[in-house]
């Protein structure tokens, strides 16, 4: 075949592209796993941050996860465990999730080193040039945050990006999801605004309005579906508590 033919510069070109696809096809069906389990681990950073909790490296983020995660929760909202199968909490896409008329509602329960427990509740909205996502710990009271961990998209550095620095997060420590019995999410506000329905409130990130903004109706629109599954919390002894399991056996 002439290789200056039209013919022949177009089977050619065909033949490599299928060769260089289907090699590009193999090296990421091989590096998936792998880049899927990255993706997990991250995820169980988030979480493990909110609950005060650092892993050591890469290689023990998972065994310092299921050392304290003891269940997966999803409860629906009225507060009751519809499933506690293992990871059906923390398997829930989020991103999706809050498209949803009737979301899933996942709870990860932890039991810290000195045998108290908390729940950690996802959440997911939006911020000025992207999605923001996070992950709340509640104290056994069912009322009193103990931590916070947020990240984002694509948020601008030095301003909206600071949603996901310690200074920002430590803010919401010890502040309260409900008010006089009435569930109040805490308002993330202008340095002198109050909340106008009473809420505990934080002030927003300096020339970041609209992603602070974000964080605070995030916070509103994900966690107001738990208000029964908190208030259940509140309302029983801590050996009663929604999920409290016994005898359960964690895989190697």
């Amino acid at each position: 075949m002439n290789k200056n033919s039209n013919t022949y510069q177009i089977l050619y070109a065909a033949v490599m592209v299928l060769l260089v696809g289907t090699v590009l096809a193999f090296i990421y069906m091989a590096l998936k796993p792998k880049q899927n389990e990255n993706i997990a681990n991250d995820t169980r950073k988030q979480i493990l941050s909110a609950l005060h909790i650092a892993a050591s490296g890469d290689d023990q983020v998972k065994a310092t996860y299921e050392k304290y995660i003891i269940q997966d929760l999803l409860v629906d909202n009225q507060g009751n465990i519809v499933d506690s199968a293992q990871n059906v909490a923390f398997d829930v896409d989020m991103k999706k999730n809050v498209k949803l008329a009737e979301r899933q509602l996942p709870v990860m329960k932890c039991k810290l080193d000195d045998g108290s427990v908390k729940y950690v509740l996802p959440v997911y909205g939006a911020g000025l040039w992207g999605p923001i996502w996070g992950y709340i710990a509640v104290n056994d009271d069912g009322n009193t945050i103990y931590g916070a961990n947020f990240s984002h998209e694509g948020e601008t550095p030095g301003l909206g990006a600071r949603i996901a620095e310690q200074p920002f997060q430590d803010l919401f420590q010890d502040k309260h999801l409900f008010v006089d019995g009435q569930f109040k999410s805490v308002a993330v506000l202008k340095k002198g605004q109050k909340a106008a329905n009473g809420a505990e409130q934080i002030d927003a990130l300096t020339g970041a309005t609209i992603t602070s903004r974000g964080v605070s109706d995030m916070m509103a629109d994900c966690l107001a579906p738990y208000e029964a599954f908190l208030k259940k919390v509140q309302a029983k002894p801590q050996s009663e508590i929604p999920g409290e399991i016994t005898n359960v056996v964690k895989p190697e």
